[in-house]
């Protein structure tokens, strides 16, 4: 997997290469990331990428000549790379989208800034604008690492285990299960004897009931579309009766 990141704070990305998951699949060259300073593609004596919107208004617009020209800087594949921008107007970022992301050869981060990107620049360069969140960050760097850490753990051999990444939370549309080690008693809380039992099949049944518990109780939402079995159907109806005494 490739990923190219456009920016015009190119620190901010790559400080956080260096360690982590992410930092480790960089160095293995299972994942290889490609920083571009937009800034490097401006012109003029200043270099400025933004500038004052037409029309008047608060604050600044990133100007479209240097973005794209950075992004024709960059060695693409036609039909394997997609080029993404990182908005707060963009669909919903998920494991669902991960997953899809995962797929592609190559991905182009493009990090608005300011008041966002020159419109021309969504109409003719954009295949796809993402949000991590309903909420304003000063620019789309730290989303970008979101989407970069959460796909590359998709890809094989990136995480350690085959299936770690298939138990995380939101794969199955679901909370995860609560995990604990060592020691086996702290502050007076014991492990769930349960864990210690060996009994792998009482393990996985606990876990998979803890998992349905903590989606009900933290995000119900999740259980419309979580992939539920007829033996997690029947662990649901359980739990709600269970909530609906208390």
């Amino acid at each position: 997997m490739k990923f190219d990141v456009l920016t015009i704070f190119p620190e901010m990305v790559s400080a956080n290469l260096q360690e982590g998951i992410l930092g480790r699949a960089v160095k293995r060259g299972i994942v290889d990331v490609r920083i571009v300073n937009i800034r490097d593609f401006a012109r003029g004596a200043h270099r400025s990428t933004d500038d004052r919107p037409y029309g008047g208004g608060d604050g600044m617009v990133m100007r479209p000549g240097p973005i794209s020209r950075s992004l024709e800087s960059i060695d693409r594949v036609r039909g394997r790379s997609h080029v993404i921008l990182l908005s707060p107007q963009g669909e919903r970022f998920d494991q669902e989208t991960a997953w899809e992301l995962s797929r592609w050869n190559q991905i182009v981060l493009i990090c608005g800034r300011y008041e966002g990107v020159d419109e021309r620049i969504r109409l003719t360069c954009i295949e796809r604008e993402l949000s991590i969140g309903d909420y304003v960050l000063s620019g789309g760097e730290l989303a970008a690492l979101v989407v970069m850490d959460a796909v590359s753990r998709l890809i094989p051999g990136v995480l350690g285990g085959e299936r770690s990444n298939l138990e995380d939370s939101f794969e199955d549309g679901l909370l995860e299960y609560p995990q604990y080690t060592r020691p086996r008693v702290f502050q007076g809380q014991e492990v769930p004897p349960v864990l210690l039992s060996g009994d792998h099949e009482k393990i996985r049944m606990w876990r998979r009931a803890e998992s349905l518990k903590r989606t009900l109780e933290r995000r119900p939402d999740l259980l419309q579309k979580a992939r539920l079995t007829p033996e997690d159907k029947s662990i649901l109806a359980r739990l709600k009766k269970e909530f609906d005494t208390l």
